[in-house]
């Protein structure tokens, strides 16, 4: 989830995430994001510190007064050292500040983004390791080259290892809302992932449901 006011760099934020392979919901204000945010689960949450109808920071801290565990990035202008303060005492997980270089941001995203259910940064399924931290993959103990799309789609298998996953949910967590669910992009990025992973194969056909990565024969 992405919450800033300026628009320009709304977008900008946007494509540079949807780039390294993360899926984006975008917002202008607290309202909006609010309502996102409770409509479905979200790894990570970028704030701007001053929007529309409030200062993101008040927002946060009520949320985690409630519960709220989600990790939050406050991205701001405002770079006292007091402020930064202010921001990790009211909730904040990391704090950066603008201008800032788009793929810091990507990094810090991806590793508050590994923390939202605890699980592992390296997971493991027979002889495969998704490194979530490097945005490494490795089977057999030889690194791959792999799309930032196809990691995660990969990322996303390896997290639900086991089990069937749909392509909706696919499309869900590793495409922003602008995909098309009918479409295929889902079967040509697992075909890819099936030919670099080689045999025996991870990625399983689950007949009218999707795919499932498993140790090989399961």
């Amino acid at each position: 989830m992405v919450v800033e006011d300026d628009e320009d760099l709304r977008v900008a934020v946007a494509a540079e995430l949807t780039g390294s392979g993360a899926a984006v919901t975008t917002a202008a204000d607290l309202a909006t994001a609010d309502a996102a945010l409770a409509a479905r689960p979200f790894d990570c949450a970028v704030f701007d510190r001053m929007l529309p109808d409030g200062d993101a920071l008040g927002y946060v801290h009520r949320r985690r007064q409630a519960g709220w565990v989600l990790p939050v990035l406050f991205l701001t202008a405002r770079d006292s050292v007091a402020d930064r303060v202010a921001g990790f005492e009211h909730g904040g997980d990391d704090y950066l500040v603008k201008p800032f270089a788009a793929a810091e941001l990507s990094a810090r995203v991806r590793v508050l983004g590994t923390r939202t259910t605890g699980r592992p940064t390296v997971l493991r399924v027979a002889d495969l390791e998704v490194d979530s931290a490097r945005r490494a993959v490795r089977r057999g103990g030889v690194l791959l080259t792999v799309s930032d799309k196809e990691f995660a789609v990969l990322e996303y298998l390896a997290v639900r290892a086991g089990e069937a996953v749909t392509r909706s949910e696919l499309i869900e967590h590793c495409w922003d809302a602008a995909a098309d669910p009918m479409s295929n992009v889902v079967d040509v990025v697992v075909k890819r992932l099936r030919r670099k992973l080689r045999e025996p194969e991870l990625i399983h056909t689950v007949r009218g449901r999707g795919y499932r990565l498993a140790d090989p024969g399961r």
